[in-house]
């Protein structure tokens, strides 16, 4: 090997990188191939948390913090109970994530960890990827990088940020419902907005409770705080509690065509590839479904990048965006007629881009409206 050359060069040790890297170590047919995966972060802090729904074991299951097979829906109007089977809902903790996939990637001769900051990503006969104090070439490059000239176009598409702040907290006496996920609680608002509180019980006594916007622009974070102050005292009924971790984040959710930026070699992962589902903020399962997508056409030699979006689900999520965007208080009866009017399973399926034809009309139908007759038409 050329020194600092290499096969693979993943930029970026979030979720889509760590479970690329992991996935191309676990295969025999990318044993030889030398890797490396360059991050200016060693990975040493919980910094977010990740749920997600499947209905079997998973080689998540070992790293998963929690589960539940319960979960409800709480809007201005009714109450919505959930029976999940024959799904469970999940969540990982990211610092349990990061530490089990270095703890398995750091023995291997042939994985390579670069502690540095990538400035550029050039592309010619080979890939050069320079760093502050390093260059190096490879043969692809995997980039979750959100890079200028993306962000500079994003006001171009219908964009709508998941903005939220969580406060995981812990009680003296019993205060949660330890088997039921409250996926959003929209009795609590900021003003017309579509707002949200989203509670993990991880036991009687603990849970992280979250207040989330779907809204165009972001709020200063002591508005979170305000929110989930009022939220716990007056509709969880807690008075005492201790906050023991926070959590704060934005996700874009945009109909952005990321798979554009994509070459024969240079790929975008992650957040900066398209990979979060538009419509909802989800990306844990989205990622590892388009990772064995990425592996399967490596193997094909394709480009790697081939068939990872399906159209029409890019088409629903540009419709529910624009809704969102143009009539962004309908956000609570958007939900409200997706699991009152659908089974929870239908709706996984759906949002896992695996429904039949059937199932995403019975959707749609849910959803009839004028609104989205008109978002509709727009978006064509």
């Amino acid at each position: 090997m050329l020194k600092n050359h290499y096969d693979y060069i993943i930029v970026g040790n979030g979720l889509a990188g760590l479970q690329l890297a992991l996935a191309l170590s676990k295969d025999l047919f990318f044993k030889e191939k030398q890797i490396a995966l360059i991050d200016p972060s060693t990975k040493t802090t919980n910094d977010k948390t990740w749920s997600f729904w499947e209905t079997k074991t998973s080689k998540w299951n070992p790293i998963t913090h929690q589960k539940w097979q319960k979960a409800k829906v709480i809007t201005s109007k009714k109450n919505i109970e959930l029976n999940l089977d024959p799904y469970i809902y999940k969540t990982i903790r990211a610092i349990d994530f990061y530490t089990e996939a270095i703890a398995q990637l750091s023995p291997l001769d042939n994985i390579h960890f670069l502690v540095e900051h990538v400035t550029s990503v050039t592309e010619n006969e080979t890939v050069l990827v320079t760093t502050k104090t390093n260059n190096y070439t490879a043969n692809h490059v995997f980039d979750s990088h959100i890079t200028d000239n993306i962000n500079s176009k994003l006001s171009d598409y219908i964009s709508i940020t998941q903005h939220f702040k969580g406060w995981v907290i812990k009680t003296k006496t019993d205060c949660f419902e330890e088997d039921t996920v409250t996926m959003m609680d929209y009795r609590l608002k900021d003003g017309n907005q579509t707002t949200f509180n989203y509670v993990l019980p991880f036991s009687k006594r603990e849970a992280l409770v979250e207040f989330t916007y779907f809204t165009e622009n972001v709020v200063e974070e002591q508005v979170y705080d305000t929110y989930l102050k009022k939220y716990i005292k007056d509709y969880l009924k807690i008075d005492n509690y201790q906050i023991v971790e926070t959590e704060i984040g934005q996700i874009p959710m945009t109909n952005f065509p990321f798979d554009k930026y994509n070459t024969e070699k240079v790929t975008k992962i992650g957040t900066a590839g398209g990979w979060v589902k538009g419509s909802t903020g989800y990306s844990f399962k989205h990622t590892e479904n388009k990772v064995n997508k990425l592996i399967t056409n490596l193997k094909a030699n394709q480009t790697p990048s081939k068939g990872l979006f399906k159209s029409k689900y890019t088409f629903y999520d540009k419709v529910f965006l624009k809704v969102l965007k143009d009539e962004n208080h309908k956000g609570e009866w958007i939900f409200e007629q997706f699991y009152n009017k659908n089974t929870i399973q239908t709706m996984f399926r759906f949002l896992d881009e695996e429904s039949t034809f059937k199932e995403e009309l019975k959707v749609m139908w849910s959803l009839f409206s004028w609104s989205f007759i008109k978002a509709f038409f727009k978006t064509l």
